[in-house]
């Protein structure tokens, strides 16, 4: 099985910031595609993930508004995505799965945190071997900044080990 990922996944223990230029070229010309498409109908890619199986591709692609995803949002996104798939995998077989982030979503690279501002976030460290929970104010290349209780702490990703949504850090 050959699979190729639009992102880097957590590697080690560190949280690593992939953005677009670890793309592979394939990948990134179809992301940028697909991204063009839902941008128009108010939606942003969060994951896309290809893999290819004896003549068929396998794409499953997680989709975000910027508040909540129902099923109408996911059938819409596919009905508009796939004639571009069509027309990337000529020939092949596709089947495609689009889906939500979820509300406790595993953040799975750095350049995710980006989508999530303003919502709750939680991480594990490993300068201290505990979680910090919070809303995420910002993100750039080198980490994350979360409001807490305590106030706002700032997160390199090399001290992130796992990261995830948080709901219950909401307001």
């Amino acid at each position: 099985m050959v699979t190729e990922a639009f992102f880097l996944w957590l590697q080690g223990n560190d949280m690593q910031y992939a953005g677009k230029d670890m793309e592979d070229s394939g990948v990134s010309a179809v992301r940028e595609s697909l991204e063009t498409v839902l941008k128009g109908l108010g939606l942003r890619l969060i994951e896309l993930a290809v893999s290819r199986h004896k003549g068929s591709v396998q794409i499953r692609a997680v989709i975000y508004n910027g508040k909540s995803i129902g099923t109408d949002d996911c059938s819409k996104a596919h009905r508009a995505i796939m004639p571009r798939l069509d027309l990337a995998f000529e020939g092949q077989d596709i089947y495609l799965e689009v889906s939500s982030p979820g509300i406790d979503r595993l953040i799975k690279n750095g350049a995710e945190f980006a989508n999530y501002k303003g919502r709750g976030v939680r991480c594990y460290r490993t300068d201290i071997s505990d979680w910090t929970a919070g809303i995420l104010e910002s993100a750039d290349e080198r980490g994350i900044i979360i409001k807490t209780k305590e106030g706002n702490v700032r997160l390199d990703f090399d001290i992130i080990a796992k990261a995830r949504l948080d709901p219950s850090q909401e307001v």
